[in-house]
């Protein structure tokens, strides 16, 4: 049994389940939504001076999840967040720190569980020109935009697509149309999981060329990248989303 934990109620499990749709086989997996962000995850944490268990943290936070389960139960835990490069209550300093504590803490999805981040959020995932994006290396963002106006506004008008309908399944009545969404879903997954482990990379070892190794392009080391060659004057962030990392990681190879 998988857990997935996600920021939000809505978007990302949508999103996961398409996912799971085009790439999952036959398991149990159970979604629930924490329902702040990931800096109030680190705060309730630390109230237990690191040693909460994410299950019952999850309840506290009204997760529906099931009434025995407890985190023993599963065999891999996975949680997604956002970046939040908006976020007003912080400085940059203490999001990196206490993000950086995180992501030691949730570095092993058969131990805590594995984070991964969307940096600024999960709109990341919008945020290109039509699919294949030769040009998705050089994408940035800055603070002083994410914070002016929704970063799912600028998405929003950046995208070739201009929404995140172009990575999801709808239910298709007809069985050829249905056939025919999911192929090209599926291929705009595949090109972003090509493009957003190639910017890992880039980011990581400054070679703009897909990953040989997955070990290259660990969460740390993304948010290591982030903090040494963009975030270091605090003004702008390198676009970049944890679910095609995800998929590079969990799935040997994507075809």
């Amino acid at each position: 049994m998988i857990l997935f934990v996600f920021e939000g109620a809505e978007r990302e499990p949508r999103i996961f389940r398409t996912l799971e749709r085009l790439f999952f086989g036959q398991g149990e997996r159970i979604v629930c939504s924490f329902g702040n962000n990931i800096y109030e995850l680190y705060r309730q944490l630390k109230a237990f001076d690191g040693d909460g268990d994410i299950v019952s943290i999850l309840r506290e936070n009204g997760a529906q999840l099931p009434a025995d389960v407890k985190s023993s139960d599963f065999s891999e835990i996975y949680l997604f967040f956002d970046y939040d490069f908006q976020n007003e209550n912080l400085t940059l300093e203490e999001m990196n720190w206490r993000l950086a504590e995180m992501l030691e803490m949730f570095d092993d999805e058969t131990d805590n569980g594995k984070l991964y981040v969307s940096y600024p959020m999960v709109e990341s995932l919008c945020y290109t020109r039509k699919l294949p994006d030769q040009h998705f290396v050089e994408y940035t963002v800055s603070r002083s935009d994410c914070m002016e106006r929704s970063f799912k506004e600028i998405s929003k008008e950046f995208s070739y697509y201009g929404s995140l309908d172009f990575i999801e399944l709808q239910d298709a009545g007809h069985h050829k149309s249905g056939k025919r969404e999911y192929s090209r879903v599926r291929q705009n997954w595949i090109w972003l999981v090509q493009q957003h482990t190639l910017k890992a990379n880039y980011m990581c070892t400054g070679v703009a060329e897909p990953p040989v190794y997955k070990d290259t392009v660990t969460q740390p080391r993304i948010l290591e990248a982030q903090c040494a060659k963009y975030l270091c004057d605090g003004e702008e962030i390198a676009v970049l989303n944890g679910f095609p990392l995800f998929l590079f990681e969990f799935f040997k190879e994507l075809k």
